[in-house]
């Protein structure tokens, strides 16, 4: 049994620990309201904007844009969004998870790195991160979502990639977030879902032409995902930190309470042997 000493170090221990777990869950829940209100401001757009390029998409023939069609690299480009610090659950392990559950050979894959948890557990499974722009995710804004995303456009036109997709964590509510991976080119129209109008047979009309239109509204379109992604993985990351410091403060209360429970029965033990060995002694003498 340990000892007395032993076990009170050990609670104080636990105690400083509480504090900082108390302190950290409300720091992340101040950060949630915030970021919780931009991303729930933000999805309108974000799926307004998804359905509109989905609606317009579906009323187009005979286009052969680069952005539509397969270039013919076999290497994918993945916009990987995780945060840059842990002890937020399975949050970044998660991200992780899904990137490498494609089954895609990390050989074949770059990495957009936005957040370095995210960057080094792929760069530790032989992923190549070809780019790392992490504080992009400190303070989420529209520039650097489409500086990211003309980046990975132009090694896309390029050639040099093929496919792109991204990975992020969905926000649903504050104890639900979900990962996520999306494929954002090439765009396979037969794929996408119709407009929710009832002339969905009307062919869209492009004024000059249809690829000019293209060339603009699809950056546009990849750029504003990425910034809705960015908006969303915020408030997921901040949910994720709140609910485990949440329960690392629980965790530490019956820490506290058991190590109290053990610290009474070893007090109680010691007072019950000083006064046996008294007596014990007091007998001796008499």
């Amino acid at each position: 049994m340990a000892s007395m000493r032993d076990i009170k170090r050990r609670k104080e221990s636990v105690t400083s620990t509480q504090q900082i777990t108390k302190a950290m869950k409300l720091v992340a829940t101040v950060k949630l309201q915030k970021a919780k209100a931009r991303a729930e401001r933000n999805k309108p757009y974000f799926n307004a904007l998804y359905k509109t390029i989905c609606s317009i998409l579906s009323k187009t023939e005979h286009i052969e844009h680069p952005y539509l069609i397969e270039n013919g690299s076999n290497r994918k480009a993945m916009i990987v969004i995780t945060s840059n610090k842990g002890l937020a659950g399975g949050y970044n392990s998660n991200i992780v998870k899904e990137v490498v559950g494609t089954g895609f050979a990390p050989a074949d894959v770059d990495i957009y790195a936005v957040g370095r948890k995210g960057a080094e557990g792929l760069a530790r499974k032989g992923y190549k991160i070809v780019s790392d722009d992490s504080e992009a995710i400190n303070e989420p804004l529209y520039k650097d979502a489409i500086d990211i995303s003309n980046r990975v456009l132009e090694s896309y036109t390029k050639g040099e990639v093929g496919e792109i997709y991204m990975a992020y964590t969905n926000f649903k509510n504050t104890v639900s977030q979900e990962a996520k991976l999306i494929k954002l080119l090439p765009l396979n129209i037969d794929e996408l879902p119709a407009g929710e109008d009832d002339d969905n047979m009307v062919l869209m009309n492009y004024e000059p032409e249809a690829e000019e239109a293209l060339d603009v509204l699809i950056p546009k379109y990849i750029g504003n995902l990425l910034y809705g992604a960015f908006v969303e993985a915020l408030a997921s990351e901040n949910g994720a930190r709140m609910q485990a410091m949440d329960s690392a403060t629980t965790n530490a209360d019956n820490m506290i309470a058991d190590l109290s429970l053990k610290y009474n029965r070893a007090r109680q033990a010691s007072i019950t042997q000083e006064l046996t060995e008294i007596i014990a002694g007091s007998e001796a003498i008499s």
